[in-house]
């Protein structure tokens, strides 16, 4: 059995810009000597949504691209973030953090593995820092893994010799891992691909990397802002980390709720 500590996440899409089309509106609008000082696709599409909102590419604000973004951020604009898509693969995370996740609706999308199809027989699962670093509350934790993942090899045995009259060996398989899964622990390591917008992402990092969230979905929440800054500065360089007592940490900036 293997146990996990800490989640991974992988950054597979980020914005992709189009500048030939972006030339030619500003052309057919006689503006085509607009530019900004940032090469991030992912920068330039609120800015080109924010100046067409007020057809200001003729006269833009002093201080470039980041001076746009943060008064966009002022005065809480966060409608032409929502432009700006970000995709990810979570894993190492368990199924008590997916539960929290998918409470996140709007403007995100969601694709999980899937326990009715995926044999759980050789799970890994994932153990909270607070029973790690205790000797005696591990060996608890680690003992009761061991028989969920006990019963549940058992129970898919004995459920595919109960459906043995189904012919079709995908369905027989399905209808024994999916009542065999209800043994299974929260604790249990899951995958997750998320699709989110920038402003859902925002909203995501204010409410998960505070220091009132669960330990995890803050761990997750911190990591995806650290790729998130390095990928769109002008998007998520106001956050600041704050380190906590319990050594997690969380985040503030001057600009919430955008």
């Amino acid at each position: 059995m293997r146990v996990i500590r800490c989640p991974t996440i992988y950054l597979v899409g980020r914005q992709v810009l189009d500048d030939d089309e972006i030339a030619r509106f500003l052309e057919d609008h006689d503006i085509g000597d607009w530019s900004t000082d940032t090469e991030v696709p992912a920068e330039v599409l609120p800015e080109v949504a924010g100046r067409l909102c007020y057809m200001s590419f003729a006269k833009p604000r002093p201080g470039g691209h980041e001076a746009y973004l943060s008064h966009i951020k002022e005065v809480g604009h966060g409608s032409v973030l929502e432009h700006t898509v970000f995709n990810f693969i979570i894993t190492g995370v368990s199924r008590s953090f997916t539960h929290e996740l998918v409470r996140h609706r709007a403007g995100f999308g969601y694709s999980q593995l899937s326990q009715r199809y995926v044999d759980e027989s050789v799970a890994e699962f994932v153990e909270p820092a607070c029973i790690a670093d205790d000797p005696d509350l591990h060996q608890a934790w680690q003992a009761a893994m061991e028989r969920a993942q006990e019963a549940y090899v058992k129970l898919v045995e004995g459920l595919q010799k109960k459906f043995a009259s189904v012919e079709d060996k995908t369905l027989r398989r399905k209808m024994a891992r999916q009542a065999a899964r209800s043994v299974l622990p929260n604790a249990t390591e899951t995958k997750i691909f998320v699709t989110a917008n920038a402003r859902a992402w925002r909203h995501f990092i204010e409410l998960r990397c505070s220091e009132h969230a669960e330990i995890e979905i803050r761990e997750v929440a911190a990591r995806i802002l650290e790729i998130l800054r390095r990928e769109a500065p002008s998007i998520f360089g106001d956050y600041e980390f704050i380190d906590l007592p319990d050594g997690t940490r969380a985040v503030k900036t001057p600009h919430p709720k955008v």
